[in-house]
């Protein structure tokens, strides 16, 4: 497959050159000279006359010749410096991608709206992905359908743009056109991995999507976006390996075959008045169980006691009882792979003057997902089962509400030759988690079913005054200034009592006070696990609401002073409530060297405020310790805990951006060249720490220290959010386009994107003096791989779009480098786990292929490919730490483009 994919390589770049010196007519070629808005207050400029690298991406040509159906997904394929792939089995993670640029955090990159701040998800990636500990904005709370452009300003511009913008910024454009347009998408993964390896088709996919546009009066308009999407999940697991059922589960399973349930006999095994009543009925029904020796039969009837009978009933007995239930292994597979999703968004675009010089604007919608990811299988041979219910375990399951909300206003227009624009931006994210198909298992057969977890939310309002104008000084002069008020609030909502507490033997709640032979166990003694099974829920512990406002004021200047050099400056102060005040600047020039190539280069400060999430959010477990009460989990950076440890309060993170490039133009060849080099200094980035521990002995004087503040902190493990690290990422942007016509009728485009990307964390890590002793849990070794090596270092896309009159052909190869598995294990089995071991996934090729038909002027149809030859990641090493039990055939952590394999579509798409 390496070498067809490679020779369809190369054959993309043959027939790129063939064209080259083929064509006949470049002067009637597509214009390339496309003006961009974002990073500029003024009129906008050309593509290679901006200081700093934008792209401008088609978004309805893209969603007509690809097979991505949402931004997330159209960014990483066309975009090289832009990394977002779903996730798997990672809590809320699954429903949400994290979207990175210049492999920098999903919170350190700024998305707007029509040129309005959008604001962020509420939910915090606590998980095993990149990105982790970070709040990201969620790209897919909006139905690519309603877009008509994105600018992807690849620079820091915190001083024009404000907190977030060290990556850069996303310019989501919301369509104006006017009439009525739709699809309908249809695709699902067809590849010999589909269905867990047995192949066919699965995660199938259908959307549609009608967008509508009218007049308003004279010069106004509204548009209007309706989508709705339906996905079924897919699963890449391999048949489980492992231990599943044991001797009790084959004895209690032929009882409940005849109505008894044996754990139904007690509730806590070392307390029960009922022993012999237990011991004979195991003895009755071990009987029962063919496949026992003599021997063990003989050993079950002489024992006398639990204890005796608890140390042989632990002894394994998968194949014989898998083969009794007439099951097989592959059956106790957990879903490795896609979400199940059902969505459904409504957004609107409008403006309507009001005189001849104003104009009111507004733009907005709503987002209702529902989805459904699985968690680790609850095997029956633990006491995470409830064996009367389910005797051959269960896949629990987080089924996520998530709702989003936005509404901008405003007014715009010109006042003693200013241009002003007046707006205020709304918006809100609520995502709550429910569980469903679990257990509470200290309720036993008890439990619900179903549990309301708690959730979180996020309410941002931003008020903007901006105003404007273009002088007729040297060669131009425009002058902006402006100011902002923002406010935000953060929300952690508790979820149901049954959710995240533990019951005893009578059904009160587990206290300190509970002794320990009134938990519910198992028959082997282990206390059942507390809270719903999957996803424990929010605690009215971990409730809060926590709000801060920041208000801002900028000043911008472009200059020319002549007609081949541009200047430009920006300074921004902004203060926020909780933090204090940031001052930044950005200087960036472009220099016209000769007609057709520029020089352009860029310096600049930046900085992002924590989220309030990462100031507010904490996930705690209270145990009961010989009677004390300790807690377990992540704390509140403000908390008492955070304080007793040392750790300090969260400020900004502040960054230093570097930028230098060229753009060269070739108009005989309808060409256009861009190279822009990085470099990106990063100081207190926040990270969510591993666990500290409570010293169990005290060894020196440090130990003393910690053990006295983790007792002060009622703690015996405990992480917190940090600004623990600096870091360095430095890289290099290349891209190539060329359009051409090559005669009546035939035209092809060919685009080329190239980004070499490294981060480092530099110097060392900022630690609490208490907690120096375990300072390598500050930022452990997963936490580096997160940030140095979980996105590629190299990423490229060649696309080739060939028109022939109404026939429409897209190629494109994408190239993904190596990436890293943060789990520190044995990869190369020699038998020595080196600290900075890890299973890495090589360099993959990825092909794409389309065909498209316009059957007239208003109805086309396209039906195509993503990864056609079937690519897959690199297969994870067998080691059940990595695959618990062969289940993650591919890593759960890090993926480049995905595991589901090719990807099939049809689209129908219909303007008027």
């Amino acid at each position: 497959m390496y070498n067809f994919d490679k020779k369809i390589i190369l054959a993309s770049a043959a027939l790129i050159s063939a064209f080259y010196f083929g064509q006949t007519d470049s002067a009637s070629s597509k214009k390339i000279d496309d003006v961009v808005i974002l990073g500029s207050r003024g009129s906008g400029r050309s593509l290679t006359e901006t200081p700093v690298p934008v792209d401008i991406i088609n978004i309805s040509k893209i969603l007509r010749q690809s097979p991505v159906n949402n931004i997330s997904q159209a960014l990483n394929y066309v975009v090289p410096s832009f990394s977002s792939t779903s996730h798997t089995v990672n809590d809320g993670t699954d429903f949400v991608d994290p979207a990175l640029l210049r492999g920098l955090g999903p919170d350190q990159v700024l998305v707007l709206l029509n040129g309005k701040r959008r604001y962020q998800s509420s939910l915090i990636n606590v998980t095993l992905t990149p990105g982790r500990g970070s709040v990201g904005t969620d790209l897919n709370a909006i139905p690519a359908f309603a877009l008509d452009k994105i600018e992807v300003l690849r620079d820091g511009a915190s001083a024009q743009y404000g907190s977030d913008a060290i990556a850069g910024v996303v310019n989501l454009g919301l369509k104006r056109r006017l009439g009525l347009s739709g699809q309908v998408f249809l695709g699902g993964y067809a590849s010999p991995v589909a269905n867990n390896f047995s192949g066919g088709v699965d995660g199938q996919t259908i959307s549609a999507d009608l967008n509508y546009g009218a007049k308003i009066g004279e010069k106004g308009f509204i548009n209007v976006t309706g989508s709705v999407q339906y996905r079924d999940p897919y699963s890449r697991a391999d048949v489980r390996q492992g231990n599943i059922y044991n001797a009790y589960n084959a004895i209690n399973y032929r009882a409940l075959q005849n109505g008894v349930n044996i754990d139904g006999l007690y509730k806590n095994i070392t307390n029960t008045s009922n022993t012999q009543q237990i011991i004979n009925t195991v003895k009755q029904y071990a009987s029962q169980v063919d496949y026992f020796s003599q021997d063990f039969k003989d050993e079950i009837s002489g024992a006398n006691s639990i204890s005796a009978l608890q140390g042989l009933l632990g002894k394994d007995f998968t194949d014989q009882e898998l083969n009794y239930r007439g099951l097989e292994r592959k059956d106790f597979s957990l879903r490795a792979g896609q979400s199940k999703l059902q969505s459904a968004q409504l957004f609107f675009n409008s403006e309507i003057p009001v005189s001849e010089d104003w104009k009111v604007y507004s733009f907005g919608g709503y987002s209702y997902r529902l989805g459904n990811a699985g968690g680790f299988y609850r095997l029956p041979n633990t006491e995470r089962n409830i064996n009367a219910v389910t005797p051959n375990g269960y896949l629990p399951q987080i089924e996520a509400n998530v709702n989003d909300y936005s509404l901008a206003g405003g007014i715009k227009g010109k006042w003693n030759g200013w241009n002003v624009d007046l707006s205020n931006t709304f918006g809100k994210n609520a995502f709550n988690f429910g569980v469903v198909n679990t257990f509470n298992a200290s309720l036993g057969d008890r439990s619900p079913r179903t549990f309301e977890a708690g959730g979180s939310e996020f309410l941002q309002n931003t008020l903007n005054l901006d105003f404007s104008k273009k002088y007729d000084v040297l060669h131009g002069l425009n002058v902006a200034f402006g100011g902002e008020y923002r406010y935000e609030n953060y929300k952690v909502n508790a979820g149901d009592e049954n959710s995240y507490v533990s019951y005893d033997i009578y059904g009160h709640v587990v206290t300190a006070a509970t002794p320990e032979n009134e938990k519910v166990t198992d028959f082997f003694g282990t206390i059942r696990p507390a809270g719903s099974q999957v996803f424990p829920g929010f605690s009215p512990d971990n409730a809060v609401s926590g709000n801060r406002n920041s208000i801002a004021a900028y000043a911008d200047i472009e200059i020319e002073p002549t007609d081949w050099w541009l200047l430009e400056g920006a300074v921004r102060f902004e203060n926020y409530s909780d933090f204090g005040s940031t001052f930044n600047y950005k200087l960036a020039t472009n220099v016209k060297l000769t007609k057709n190539f520029n020089w352009r280069g860029a310096v600049s400060t930046g900085f992002r405020a924590p989220s309030l999430a990462q100031i507010y959010y904490s996930s705690t477990s209270t145990l009961i310790q010989q009677g004390q009460t300790t807690q377990v989990g992540t704390f509140r950076n403000n908390s008492e805990a955070a304080q007793a440890l040392g750790i300090p309060k969260l400020k900004q993170e502040t960054s230093q951006s570097y930028s230098t490039g060229i753009t060269w133009k070739i108009p005989a060849l309808s060409l256009v060249f861009t190279a822009d080099a990085y470099l990106i200094k990063i100081k207190d980035r926040v990270v969510l720490t591993d666990l500290f521990f409570r010293p169990d002995k005290i060894e020196g004087p440090d130990d003393q220290v910690l053990q006295s503040a983790f007792d002060l902190a009622r703690a015996s493990a405990a992480n917190f959010f940090a600004n623990a690290v600096d870091s360095q990422t430095k890289g290099l942007d290349i891209t190539v386009s060329q359009n051409t016509r090559i005669s009546e009728g035939i035209s092809l485009e060919n685009n080329l994107g190239l980004n070499f990307n490294q981060t480092r964390r530099v110097g060392d890590i900022h630690a609490s003096s208490k907690l120096v002793s375990q300072i390598n849990n500050y930022f452990s070794e997963p936490n580096r791989v997160y940030f140095e090596e979980a996105v590629p270092r190299i990423k490229a896309t060649l696309a080739n779009t060939l028109k022939f009159s109404a026939l429409t052909v897209a190629l494109r190869n994408s190239y993904f480098g190596k990436v890293t598995d943060a789990d520190v294990l044995d990869a190369n089995f020699d038998g020595v786990i080196e600290s900075r071991e890890h299973f890495v996934l090589s360099e993959r090729f990825v092909t794409d292929l389309s065909v498209g038909y316009d059957f007239n002027k208003n109805i086309s149809a396209t039906i195509g490919s993503n990864n056609i030859f079937n690519i897959l990641p690199s297969r994870s090493p067998n080691i059940s730490s990595l695959t618990a039990d062969n289940q993650f055939v591919y890593s759960r952590q890090v993926s480049q483009y995905g595991i589901g394999g090719r990807f099939v579509f049809a689209r129908v798409e219909f303007k008027f």
